[in-house]
């Protein structure tokens, strides 16, 4: 299958209310460009330098996302158009994006990295501490910034029930933290969860967005 039979072949699986991010990350602006000519529109970035080279090389269309750990230095390289950040995993870069972003005039979206995994080398909060954590006052003062919801990574297994057990856990703590901090909210709509191995246990345990990069790309 070529990139573009690929897209479509997704687009017509997912969902209509799951999106799908086209991870494009050490691929080339040729491959890219096949997925954005076959209708995709969002594309998924690790590195914050190679995301700027490809943005400028681009069409202007394009909605990038950065899915990879983010260091606070490498959030200027990306603040004049990244359009969420799926990584955030501390509140020292959910300040250093704040004021990158409020150096262009934009907000940026992010959302909040839960380590669901069973493995120590994952990033995120903990699911026990996202909750105090959106009650900082803090919080309040950053105004480019908009918490629109979660993204979670599952065990790397051959045990779909275990990864279901964790996107199910994701999706259980979206849904405690809408009712009980973003009921009025209208922008905390977002569950990132599932890629190409696991994407479709994901959708089914309530995923709105998967990033899926290898069965497109390889």
């Amino acid at each position: 299958m070529s990139i573009a039979s690929k897209i479509v072949f997704l687009k017509e699986k997912l969902p209509q209310n799951v999106r799908l991010v086209a991870v494009s990350k050490t691929h080339s602006v040729a491959d890219i460009l096949e997925a954005y000519n076959a209708g995709q529109r969002i594309f998924g970035e690790s590195r914050a330098q190679e995301m700027a080279a490809k943005q400028r090389a681009l069409p202007p269309d394009m909605e990038w996302h950065f899915i990879g750990p983010l260091q606070c230095n490498k959030v200027k390289d990306m603040a004049s158009f990244v359009h969420t950040i799926h990584s955030v995993d501390s509140l020292r870069l959910l300040g250093e994006i704040n004021k990158q972003a409020a150096k262009h005039s934009r907000i940026i979206n992010v959302l909040l990295e839960i380590h669901i995994a069973k493995e120590e080398n994952k990033h995120g909060f903990a699911p026990s501490e996202c909750p105090a954590i959106l009650r900082e006052d803090d919080l309040n003062m950053l105004r480019n910034i908009r918490i629109c919801g979660l993204m979670g990574i599952a065990t790397l297994t051959d045990e779909k029930d275990v990864m279901a057990q964790e996107f199910r856990s994701l999706h259980n703590l979206w849904s405690e933290l809408k009712a009980e901090l973003f009921n009025n909210n209208p922008f905390f709509t977002e569950i990132s969860m599932g890629m190409t191995a696991d994407y479709e246990i994901a959708v089914a345990e309530g995923s709105t967005m998967v990033r899926i990069g290898s069965f497109i790309f390889s």
